[in-house]
């Protein structure tokens, strides 16, 4: 059971990783972005966009540990 397991998650990651190399060979056109007055150097959108998905997964759990620790402090000092 434990050696189909690694096979699935074997497979799984074999696939994501051939959907990303997908997304990037097709996403080859060059883009600059501007914000605020500051802008990139010209890079492919699938470089802006495995970005965007990097930072929102380092965010989104910092987030959720915060707002979590701070559900727990209100619930703690309402019991008293």
């Amino acid at each position: 059971m434990r050696g189909f397991k690694r096979v699935v998650l074997l497979l799984v990651v074999l696939v994501v990783v051939l959907v990303v190399l997908g997304f990037v060979l097709e996403n080859q056109q060059g883009v600059s972005l501007s914000f605020l007055g500051w802008a990139t150097a010209q890079m492919p959108v699938a470089v802006f966009v495995v970005l965007a998905l990097i930072v929102g997964m380092l965010i989104g759990p910092l987030l959720g540990v915060l707002v979590g620790s701070r559900r727990r402090k209100k619930a703690f000092a309402e019991r008293g």
